[in-house]
């Protein structure tokens, strides 16, 4: 009923999902008819299909050219970057499309050559673009459709002087789409600033806990935590845990604690190198490292 394409209504089905949550009910007609698009959603309400879907119905028609993509997200993270790609590469499996996905932190070789021979979809974090752009790596005088997603993590981690700069360069843009958990005043002055008369949709936030989920809190003097959040994983009902510290360093030192104790623990953290972060995902959702700190 949302008009998509037959291919990705193809890949949806095969993801197993039949009903568009209500973010995508409300963004993808917008976006298919060509309107600058609001999003408010929270993270987990099906926000990054509500415009990678119509992304690829539209960019399905038409053809890339050498170093100009045609569309472009902006992630405010590596994580969320990589996330957003293996969505293209699971919705648009039935799709002739090409994606680059240009990041900090791992080599880029392959991705230099995909742009080499374009792409209808660049996915990247801000700072690293503007680079690749400096650098003569990418041109943007072709960029159509441009997201700016998780906007207001952007606006928390000092990235909004790089989006203004990349939206003053998209000279042939047509489409500006903005998705964001929150609608603070600097997200608001910037959405007035780089888009069209903008469609606004939002969607409730999620109830504050999940059904089935059960939530306890233990008092107990600092120097008894590592010993009941040994207690705790010790439980045998506890297959996998994410632990979660006050400091980077703090990570670190209940991640080797934790080691000690016998427990497969790994610490995550912007200090760590990419690859490392991505082997401490990996490991966490194989179950090689069963908590992650």
């Amino acid at each position: 009923a949302l008009g998509l394409r037959d291919e990705v209504l193809r890949a949806v089905s095969d993801s197993g999902y039949t009903e568009p949550t209500p973010i995508q009910a409300a963004a993808i007609p917008h976006v298919l008819a060509g309107r600058d698009v609001i999003g408010v959603a929270q993270t987990g309400t099906g926000k990054t299909a509500s415009f990678v879907l119509p992304m690829l119905h539209k960019l399905a028609a038409g053809r890339a050219r050498a170093r100009m993509p045609r569309s472009i997200i902006l992630s405010p993270t590596r994580e969320l970057a990589t996330q957003t790609a293996a969505n293209f590469e699971t919705y648009g499996k039935y799709l002739n499309l090409t994606m680059a996905l240009i990041i900090g932190g791992v080599g880029m070789g392959d991705q230099e050559k995909l742009l080499d021979r374009g792409v209808d979809v660049l996915i990247a974090t801000p700072g690293r673009l503007l680079d690749w752009f400096e650098r003569g790596k990418v041109m943007l005088t072709h960029v159509q459709i441009i997201v700016i997603d998780e906007a207001d993590r952007m606006l928390d981690m000092g990235f909004i002087p790089d989006v203004e700069r990349i939206m003053g360069l998209l000279h042939k843009r047509e489409q500006t789409l903005l998705f964001s958990a929150t609608m603070p005043a600097a997200i608001r002055e910037l959405a007035d600033a780089v888009m069209s008369d903008p469609i606004r949709v939002q969607v409730a936030a999620p109830a504050a806990r999940a059904d089935g989920i059960e939530q306890t809190v233990y008092f107990v003097p600092q120097a008894c935590k590592s010993g009941l959040l040994r207690q705790l994983l010790d439980e045998k009902e506890v297959t996998r845990a994410l632990v979660f510290t006050r400091t980077k360093h703090g990570a670190d030192r209940l991640a080797r604690q934790l080691a000690r104790a016998g427990v497969r623990a790994e610490a995550i953290h912007g200090d760590k190198n990419q690859n490392a972060r991505q082997r401490a995902i990996t490991n966490f959702r194989t179950l090689a490292t069963p908590v992650l700190v």
